[in-house]
């Protein structure tokens, strides 16, 4: 690969939700690190607001740039114009050498398009990921497939979307292995004495094994989900030993079948989204994760926690591969049974939480930014690759 000469380069980090503000405030954090070879600059959408800026606040990271585009009840059309408008005054502003955008939100794909409207250079970290199926999930695949199209730069964060991408016949030496930088991130935020707020005062975390549920995928609203909440049901009222802990989504669709089927039932917990850093410690003290989210599925592993994805398909296959995330849709019987086998059967419990990690060791972020700077010529050292630890 042919890279430039340049004394320093201005790298611009585009982001608008909290998964993408988790996994990139460590890079954002590693570019500061470079004063004399980089010039950092962060924009963000807002796509979230309020989420976003929980995490903007735990990584004390201030954007140069907020569009603030939130609005009740907006729609992809909604985010996609206003976030593109958005960043053509800020590209137009600041005139970057690289544009750094992140998976598979709305924001992510109107981030590389308007950079390559302005003829810039997109990095994508955590590139790579597929499902195979434009419509599952909705509408994360096509953002992630559109946003490789453009990108330049592809930050792999397993073997996985390393193949993923070379089977898209993108260039070899465009693609670094580096990990996934939500290990960065749960190694910042993890702390054993960490002290939950009141919302969780009332879980007893010394004498009952917690099961973390969480529900949001656009492919889940209705009756799948209602399907879920049936086997939690059946769950508690099986296992006296056992509490669910449930943040429910904002999202109304998600909010009414939940109160419907969970609302006053016993040892079960129906409270607010909680910021990533209670969540992350919440992981840490679960005994099982139920989850239909993408970064769960990641951050789980690391901590040592089985995983059963309310879900048919994943682009993230490694910790299946791994044996500590089992796919097991949104069918009330199966999920029954599943999880009871992991709360009843300690073997099968042991088998799925000893699995190893199959996501990263914690220097993702260094490998992206001396992967950038090798490219461009500010050193002359390659970064190792990422391989799976055990």
């Amino acid at each position: 690969m042919t890279k430039s000469k340049k004394r320093s380069i201005k790298v611009m980090t585009v982001f608008g939700t909290r998964p993408e503000a988790i996994k990139m405030a460590p890079v954002v954090i590693e570019l500061a690190k470079f004063p004399d070879d980089i010039v950092p600059v962060v924009a963000v959408t807002a796509q979230h607001r309020e989420m976003l800026d929980q995490v903007l606040h735990l990584f004390d990271i201030r954007p140069d740039y907020d569009l603030d585009i939130m609005a009740a009840g907006q729609t992809l059309f909604d985010i996609t114009i206003k976030a593109m408008r958005g960043l053509d005054g800020v590209l137009t502003a600041e005139h970057p050498d690289l544009v750094l955008v992140h998976g598979d939100t709305t924001t992510t794909f109107a981030g590389a398009l308007a950079a390559y409207y302005h003829q810039t250079a997109v990095g994508h970290v955590e590139a790579g990921l597929r499902t195979h199926n434009k419509y599952s999930p909705f509408p994360e695949e096509m953002n992630r497939h559109l946003t490789g199209a453009i990108a330049d730069l592809h930050f792999a964060p397993t073997d996985t979307s390393e193949k993923n991408l070379l089977a898209e016949n993108v260039p070899t030496d465009h693609i670094y292995v580096t990990g996934n930088t939500v290990i960065d991130a749960l190694h910042h935020t993890v702390n054993e004495e960490f002290s939950f707020d009141p919302a969780l005062s009332k879980i007893n975390f010394h004498h009952h094994r917690i099961v973390l549920v969480t529900t949001h995928r656009r492919e889940n609203l209705g009756e799948p989900m209602r399907h879920v909440y049936k086997a939690l049901k059946r769950l508690i009222d099986e296992l006296s030993d056992i509490e669910v802990v449930f943040p429910v989504h904002k999202n109304p669709k998600v909010r009414e079948v939940v109160e419907q089927e969970l609302g006053g039932v016993e040892r079960v917990h129906l409270i607010d989204p909680l910021d990533y850093e209670p969540f992350a410690n919440l992981m840490h003290r679960s005994t099982l994760i139920l989850t239909d989210s993408g970064g769960v599925q990641e951050e789980a592993p690391a901590l040592g926690k089985p995983v059963l994805v309310l879900r048919d398909t994943t682009e993230r296959p490694e910790a299946v591969a791994a044996g500590t995330v089992k796919l097991i849709g949104t069918d009330m019987d199966r999920v029954y049974g599943e999880a009871y086998r992991l709360l009843t059967d300690s073997k099968e419990y042991s088998r799925m939480a000893e699995s190893c990690n199959p996501y990263g060791d914690g220097h993702a972020a260094r490998r992206i930014v001396q992967a950038i700077r090798y490219h461009y010529g500010l050193t002359e050292e390659k970064p190792d690759r990422f391989t799976m630890t055990k």
